[in-house]
């Protein structure tokens, strides 16, 4: 053989080895995106489907709250005759005027229904009950313009 076929031979062999190289290197960093690819695609739906279970926890929470705020006036622990509760929802929950059933209000109570064990009063809730405290209440009668 001459040398001139030599060299066209072992530069054949050089660029079937470069794509081969290129080929199976390629293929491995595929294989790799693809396993990546997937560990994340199941971490984002185990976090989609904690996700999920929270919000659902959430909102039965939330639910079983207002219901508890319209059910209060019905507990056994409300110091009060039902009749004379008014659900007003928010910022407050109820207003009872102790005496209005026998057409003889005495106060007004303000009520703030919370459940949960770590329930507290929201800082707008805060800010009505110092606004009560410090007597910052008072009546005003609105008489819209007679025909």
């Amino acid at each position: 053989m001459d040398t001139t076929a030599l060299i066209i031979i072992i530069l054949v062999v050089a660029i079937i080895s470069v794509f081969l190289a290129y080929y199976l290197t390629r293929l491995k960093f595929e294989m790799r995106f693809r396993k990546w690819q997937e560990d994340e695609r199941q971490k984002w739906e185990v976090a989609m489907e904690q996700a999920r279970k929270g919000a659902i926890a959430q909102s039965r929470a939330v639910l079983g709250g207002k219901f508890a705020e319209q059910l209060a006036p019905y507990l056994p622990q409300f110091n009060y005759d039902p009749t004379e509760a008014r659900f007003i929802g928010s910022p407050i929950d109820l207003i009872v005027f102790p005496g209005l059933a026998s057409g003889n209000p005495q106060e007004i109570v303000i009520i703030e229904v919370k459940t949960g064990k770590a329930s507290q009063l929201t800082p707008v809730e805060r800010k009505i009950r110092q606004l009560v405290e410090n007597g910052m209440v008072r009546w005003e009668l609105i008489q819209p313009p007679g025909d």
